[in-house]
């Protein structure tokens, strides 16, 4: 019986386990923190968007770093796979808005504690707060791997699933990219991708807190367009998150990496056409005539950034409705369709939900997740150099390598 050690008690460490000992080893679950899981039970606001119904060609299309490379685990373990795992475990689901899949409690905590009843039902061992070191190498094979404290667990093979570097205080804390440069695998530089942004505009803080339903965002480098969304965002203290600015997020940090100049401009109203935006107003206007503009736009605009808009179309706030001319009412039409934020830079990796970066994708083996430079060494999860963007794609990947590297360490000779 093959004797598997898997590394870090996220969700591919956890599916990763689950598939080793469906396959007849035996599994040894080591976990730093005090408790498995911990990621994921802050995932999807507390709820855990476990994967997505879209087409295996969309869910690759969405795993916007090295997506590619999934294409064979992710057709080996796909979204049904992952539905009907969680099913088979007693769990419920459900779907909502752009096919993302929930359980039907809406409580991540059910999501870990479906994972676990199935480890403790495998005979898995699990051992928490133990902080691996390094593997334990002989002749080129793993042979187990050794803790901070210096204790050695002997092990025929290694899945190391160790997770990314965001939300530290869940034990992402990038602890698996150094042992595996100590094993002579490559990192790719790591960054944050799903990630807020900050901004330059000092209005910002006046409107934190504010959620923006149905609006398009379009990100703009030095000018040019570089990614576009439409959806809901949330303005923050610092500048704005939710999960179109997510989204983009990632084509923003690169872009900020090169020096760019990145600008987000915000359509507040994408369903309607200049021409007819212009038209609403002015309905808007002669229904309030007599009044002051600042009192006439609570039923265009969310209250908070009435006085925002005002002053960024350039119009004065006391003037009445029956005095403004067709000009400064196509500055406002215009300030409403692009509303300009600058970004300055993305809140630390810390606060990002997923890390882009990681373990070199071309020493994976894409089919088992074994590395080609160390025999039985497995990788699964965000360690690997695979990120995409929110709507359960980044748990699919989990899911997906966390699958494949289980079930071919346990069948490794």
């Amino acid at each position: 019986m093959e004797k598997i050690i898997v590394v870090g008690g996220g969700p591919a460490g956890l599916m990763a386990a689950v598939k080793a000992a469906e396959n007849g080893s035996e599994v040894l679950l080591l976990e730093k923190m005090n408790r498995v899981g911990k990621k994921m039970l802050i995932t999807g606001k507390g709820r855990c968007n476990i994967t997505n119904t879209a087409q295996i060609p969309e869910l690759i299309k969405n795993i916007t770093g090295n997506g590619a490379f999934l294409n064979s685990t992710i057709r080996a373990f796909d979204n049904e796979d992952v539905i009907a795992f969680f099913n088979g475990l007693g769990l419920s689901t459900k779907i909502e808005r752009g096919g993302r899949i929930f359980p039907e409690s809406d409580k991540a905590a059910d999501v870990v504690g479906s994972m676990l009843r199935a480890l403790h039902r495998l005979g898995v061992k699990i051992e928490v707060n133990q902080v691996i070191d390094h593997i334990l190498v002989k002749n080129s094979t793993v042979c187990g791997v050794k803790t901070k404290t210096g204790k050695i667990y002997e092990g025929d093979a290694v899945i190391l699933a160790t997770g990314g570097a965001s939300y530290p205080g869940t034990g992402s804390t990038g602890d698996g990219y150094a042992m595996a440069k100590n094993l002579g695998h490559s990192v790719v530089p790591i960054k944050p991708s799903l990630v807020p942004l900050e901004t330059k505009e000092s209005w910002i803080k006046s409107v934190q807190g504010l959620s923006l339903k149905n609006v398009k965002v379009t990100a703009l480098a030095d000018g040019e367009k570089i990614g576009e969304d439409f959806g809901e965002m949330l303005f923050t203290h610092f500048g704005v998150s939710g999960p179109i600015i997510l989204s983009l997020s990632r084509v923003v940090t690169e872009q900020l990496q090169q020096g760019k100049k990145v600008e987000l401009s915000i359509n507040l109203k994408p369903a309607l056409t200049p021409e007819v935006l212009d038209k609403r107003i002015q309905r808007d206007f002669e229904k309030f005539i007599r009044k002051q503009i600042k009192n006439s736009l609570h039923e265009l605009l969310p209250a908070k950034l009435i006085d925002v808009m005002i002053g960024l179309a350039s119009l004065e706030p006391d003037k009445e409705i029956h005095q403004v001319t067709k000009e400064e009412r196509l500055r406002l039409v215009n300030a409403i369709e692009h509303l300009t934020l600058t970004v300055t830079k993305t809140r630390p990796i810390a606060e990002a939900i997923v890390t882009a970066g990681g373990i070199e994708v071309k020493e994976i083996n894409p089919k088992t997740m074994e590395s080609k430079l160390v025999k039985h060494l497995y990788f699964a999860g965000e360690v690997i150099d695979i990120d995409g963007y929110t709507g359960g794609f980044n748990l699919q990947a989990a899911f997906s390598t966390g699958a494949a590297a289980g079930q071919y360490a346990a069948w490794s000779d």
